[in-house]
């Protein structure tokens, strides 16, 4: 019991604290790198809280609290931003701090939505990030005044200082921050025009950079607890199996072992004193699997499926406009494709990790989640325990990619594990090949296009077929309407969506045939905008290529209508220079290829600079990229996230498949399942084209260009249509 209730008085679990006053929070939250994190006493007394999203120390710091989580894609600093530049306050001295989902939930979901996934971190939140950092500075000026029997209106706040206009008088936030807590908060509260900012769409330093330098950053593999124990786990790899028998009688008898547990009917765990103890005696477990109904699914079974389901006779339509079958009917000219698109794994250099501490009277966890409540959830059910008596205190993520989302099976494990041990911390951490094994992929699909041209070589009809697998239907089977999955459609919806094709297309059917494996899928990064805009952008260059014209003025004919689509389309081609010849490297032809699509709210195009040996050698040498959010932030980080979009993009194009045999994954590591290393990664050039009147993501929408315009890029160069992914299986020798 005292190894769960100590660290609770003392802090280290965010339980409540006696309040120094009616304006001071009842619970103090861990601050990211603090040896609060480390399960050690948490100093000096609670803060004044001037709002839920503002806490000023009195020596001036200011404590933004945030909502969403960091995964590195910078969305801390950029929301850290917004509030502060409503707030007026000194830059220098502010700080981060999660409010945890059980504070949330006690307090109304007073900050709203934790998840972080879709690219929606910044542009769901943007509003009432704002107005909280509005209402606070607006409270501050208020006990100002106040204090200097003034009104408020003679009074302005600048660099975290209240000054009052007629006589000269000033103070700090520090020295009226208690007061100000005690006021009621505005409910009027008018936001800045963007034009007018100041320290928001600036390309200001990430807050987290320092901690992830010098190594005090504390991620969920570094958490310490007073009497931790260490657990690994090994799950039937077959997904659907189940435990048969477990001979444990050699992995009992090896030092530091505490326990053999089964974790529900499909895993086996060892709790050690050490993760490496508890793993290598996992290794001596004899497990007997029951793999059920999939032990002989393969990638060849799942693509016979899928191919039944490009002609089937019953789909979903996502889009559909005139009468593309009798457009085809009548067309001078058919061009006919047939696509694919693998599984893939999320591969977190962070594999997925979670320390929990259980007594019958209160669940604790410490774990890097994209979605606070969803873990809570997860962790309440697991736990037998209401969530009111339930908590998860969020970690920076080593990695999310939408692993870290929807589906929390790891934290359902933790808390099995620690239930199994009651007041004793457990800390769950994953192998490689569990994290492999046990991922939750990205769709396998196929898609069929069909177009038609007339005699001059314009576009008069198109049909897309997709067939395969539902992230929806695997998740959130709830939301299927009709055998319809919206989600499915992204960068395919008809004008006005936030993920629309952007062409004017005179007939148009595209539909999908839903078909799933056993294999779970999962929300990864850019979900199902990555294939989508390799079925469309690649075709459209078939297209462009049969009808004898050029792929860019092709496209340019459909997108009269669609002036944002245009707009970073011709950034790109302009940029790198299309309808020029590319300057050779080192002795070869370089060939360009080019891309544009709409999703997660941002406008986005590429346009990739490749050459291919003799030998069929690729090397992708520059991509130039145009990324239309709306509203920039921090353009710093955004023309980060574009380069590192552009990582995960191409070693998903050039590398990652992950394949199925007897019913199970095959890639179980990085040797099997490669990324793209430094030496291979191409020069990009980041074009950040806000446009203003919306918010957009950034995270997502420019990975769904890197593989189409690498791939128009390959057929410039060698004349070979690579129609299936990862690029290194294909065959790029010349013939």
């Amino acid at each position: 019991m005292n190894a769960i209730r100590t660290p609770s008085r003392r802090g280290v679990l965010g339980t409540a604290v006696a309040a120094a006053g009616a304006f001071t929070l009842g619970f103090r939250i861990p601050l990211p790198g603090e040896a609060a994190a480390q399960g050690t006493p948490a100093a000096g007394p609670a803060s004044p809280e001037v709002n839920a999203w503002v806490v000023v120390k009195p020596d001036d710091t200011v404590v933004i609290r945030i909502a969403r989580s960091e995964m590195g894609q910078g969305t801390l600093t950029g929301l850290a931003q917004l509030v502060a530049e409503e707030l007026e306050c000194d830059w220098a001295k502010v700080t981060t701090e999660y409010p945890t989902p059980g504070q949330n939930l006690a307090r109304g979901r007073i900050w709203g939505n934790m998840s972080t996934g879709g690219s929606r971190g910044i542009r769901d939140s943007h509003d009432y990030v704002r107005k909280g950092g509005a209402a606070a500075r607006m409270m501050l000026v208020q006990a100002a005044a106040n204090a200097w029997s003034v009104p408020a209106g003679e009074c302005r706040a600048a660099a975290s200082v209240i000054t009052h206009g007629p006589s000269g008088r000033t103070v700090t936030y520090g020295q009226v921050a208690e007061a100000a807590g005690r006021l009621p908060v505005p409910t009027d509260v008018t936001l800045k025009n963007p034009a007018d900012w100041k320290l928001a769409g600036k390309p200001v330093p990430r807050l987290d950079t320092a901690a992830k330098l010098n190594g005090s950053q504390v991620y969920g593999m570094d958490l310490k607890l007073p009497g931790m124990l260490n657990a690994a786990i090994h799950a039937c790899p077959v997904f659907g199996g189940k435990v048969r028998d477990v001979d444990s009688a050699e992995a009992e008898r090896m030092p530091g072992v505490k326990r053999v547990l089964r974790v529900g009917d499909y895993a086996v765990a060892v709790v050690a004193d050490t993760w490496w103890r508890a793993k290598t005696a996992l290794d001596a477990v004899k497990i007997t699997w029951d793999e059920g109904e999939h032990a002989n699914a393969s990638s060849a079974s799942f693509e016979a499926v899928m191919r039944e389901g490009l002609d089937a006779p019953q789909a979903a339509v996502g889009n559909r406009n005139g009468d593309a079958a009798a457009a085809l009917a009548g067309a001078a000219k058919r061009v006919e494709a047939v696509y694919g698109y693998p599984h893939q794994n999320h591969a977190c250099m962070e594999v997925m990790n979670a320390t929990a501490v259980w007594t019958p009277e209160r669940c604790e966890v410490w774990t890097p989640t994209q979605n606070g409540e969803a873990a809570h959830a997860a962790a309440a059910e697991a736990a037998g325990l209401p969530p009111a008596r339930t908590e998860i205190h969020k970690i920076h993520l080593g990695g999310g990619f939408g692993r870290r989302g929807a589906v929390h099976d790891w934290v359902r494990q933790v808390v099995d594990i620690a239930k199994q041990m009651p007041g004793t911390p457990v800390k769950l951490v994953w192998t490689r090949e569990e994290d492999m094994l046990q991922g939750r992929f990205h769709p396998v699909t196929m898609c069929k296009l069909v177009g038609g041209l007339d005699a001059q070589g314009n576009l008069t009809g198109l049909t897309m077929r997709i067939s395969g697998q539902s992230i929806v239907a695997g998740i959130f089977p709830q939301n299927i309407r009709d055998g319809r999955d919206p989600v499915v459609f992204q960068g395919l919806n008809a004008s006005g969506g936030e993920a629309d094709i952007g062409y004017t297309f005179p007939n148009l059917l595209i539909d999908h045939a839903m078909r799933n494996p056993h294999v779970p899928p999962g929300f990864w990064r850019g979900v199902n905008l990555n294939q989508n805009a390799i079925y469309l952008e690649c075709f459209m260059d078939e297209l462009a290529h049969a009808a004898g014209k050029d792929p860019l003025e092709f496209r340019r004919a459909l997108m009269a209508n669609h002036p944002k689509h245009l707009a970073v389309l011709n950034a790109v081609a302009e940029r790198a220079g299309w309808g020029t010849p590319a300057a050779p490297v080192n002795g070869q032809a370089v060939h360009r290829g080019l891309c544009v699509t709409h999703g997660f709210g941002s406008y986005v195009a590429a346009c990739a600079e490749v050459s291919v040996s003799d030998a069929g050698e690729l090397k992708v040498h520059r991509i130039v990229a145009a990324t239309d959010p709306g509203h920039a932030v921090n353009p710093q980080q955004i023309a980060a996230q574009v380069e590192g979009s552009f990582v995960y993009g191409l070693s998903a194009a050039l590398y990652g498949a992950c394949t199925v045999k007897d019913g199970r994954i095959e890639q179980t590591n990085f040797d099997t399942y490669p990324v793209m290393r430094m030496v291979d990664m191409p020069k990009v050039e980041s074009l950040i084209l806000p446009s203003g009147g919306f918010w957009g993501g950034v995270g997502e929408p420019t990975i769904a260009v890197a593989a189409p315009a690498v791939l128009n890029a390959v057929f410039a160069a060698t004349g070979k249509r690579v129609r299936s992914l990862p690029l290194q299986q294909a065959d790029l020798r010349r013939t």
